[in-house]
């Protein structure tokens, strides 16, 4: 059965096709063309559709391809990712990787095209439109809980700097906890989710969304300043290409943090720190801190500084305060 993704790899280059054209290469009637052009439609896939010229989409869509992935990751990854499925659409690819649970091996990675319940942190939605981004997701079991494990989140955001540096993203930030910016605008988030004992074996799934290609469209519900790569870098920056850096540097962590925990990386985020020496609010449990952040202790908490003292912080919203001096 002819499926709209047929016609959708058709459609990828971005140039005209009539529907004459479509129909033939597809084997289907002009007006089932029609239909699977409705049909992509209703996913937030935007066609154009010309008299005299036939339809071709919006802009060219680079879709996620397995072969092409595998070549362009470094051999060491390749050997550590024994499972890498891409879905055409999914709820949340943390989700389709949590439902594994002890099926889950290390390695495991889950790509979507797009997802209708993209989650970021607290329960955020992440939105996630057709073929612009990177949806990523890697499991990883620990025969023994690592030291530093809560911080695990951070050294993922050490890795997702380094990818980006690695594809020749300059002025890369961590936010605390799990923003990655570039000059002060989102660029990435990060959501980690674990299963297991306090101590001893233990699984984990590193979620990790990516903006490449976001349409101005889809950009109209997020609540905070953001960037994707095209802009960064220009608009021929490849999803695939992009992916394999992305997985060539989470394998990376989890396989440094699984053996040494978190040490090995709080100077290296203590050196991408966008917010030391700021003055910030934290929103935690309801109460909101004023301070300045003087970046992580060890364990990857952040330290403010306030009226009353210090204060260690292991979890919260933070925000910088642009009204205020960072020595007020």
């Amino acid at each position: 059965m002819v499926s709209s993704d047929e016609l959708l790899n058709i459609l990828a280059d971005g140039k005209f096709y009539s529907g004459e054209q479509l129909g033939a290469r597809m084997g289907i009637s002009r007006s089932a063309v029609w239909k699977h052009v409705r049909a992509l439609a209703r996913r937030g896939i935007e066609i154009h559709a010309v008299s005299g010229k036939g339809y071709r989409l919006a802009e060219p869509i680079e879709l996620l391809d397995e072969d092409l992935l595998r070549r362009a990751m470094a051999p060491a990854t390749r050997e550590c990712i024994p499972v890498l499925e891409i879905h055409d659409r999914t709820a949340s690819t943390n989700q389709v990787l949590l439902e594994e649970g002890g099926r889950l091996v290390s390695g495991h990675v889950c790509l979507a095209e797009s997802q209708s319940a993209g989650r970021g942190r607290r329960g955020r939605p992440w939105h996630s439109p057709f073929g612009r981004n990177l949806y990523c997701s890697m499991g990883w079991c620990f025969p023994e809980t690592p030291p530093g494990l809560p911080a695990l989140g951070l050294a993922v955001g050490v890795g997702v700097a380094r990818a980006l540096q690695s594809l020749g993203v300059a002025e890369v930030r961590l936010k605390w906890p799990n923003d990655v910016q570039w000059r002060d605008r989102k660029l990435a988030g990060i959501l980690v989710e674990m299963s297991g004992e306090s101590h001893g074996p233990c699984r984990v799934v590193v979620g990790v969304g990516l903006n490449i290609h976001m349409p101005s469209v889809s950009s109209t519900a997020i609540d905070q300043p953001w960037v994707d790569l095209a802009t960064v870098l220009g608009a021929g920056i490849s999803r695939n290409k992009a992916c394999a850096r992305l997985l060539d540097h989470l394998v990376d962590v989890l396989r440094i943090f699984q053996a040494h925990g978190f040490a090995p990386f709080v100077a290296r985020w203590r050196g991408l720190d966008a917010l030391s020496g700021k003055a910030v609010t934290l929103d935690s449990g309801g109460r909101s801190l004023r301070g300045v952040a003087l970046g992580i202790d060890d364990q990857g908490a952040l330290l403010i500084r306030h009226a009353g003292g210090m204060r260690r912080c292991v979890a919260g919203e933070v925000s910088i305060r642009k009204d205020d001096d960072a020595a007020g």
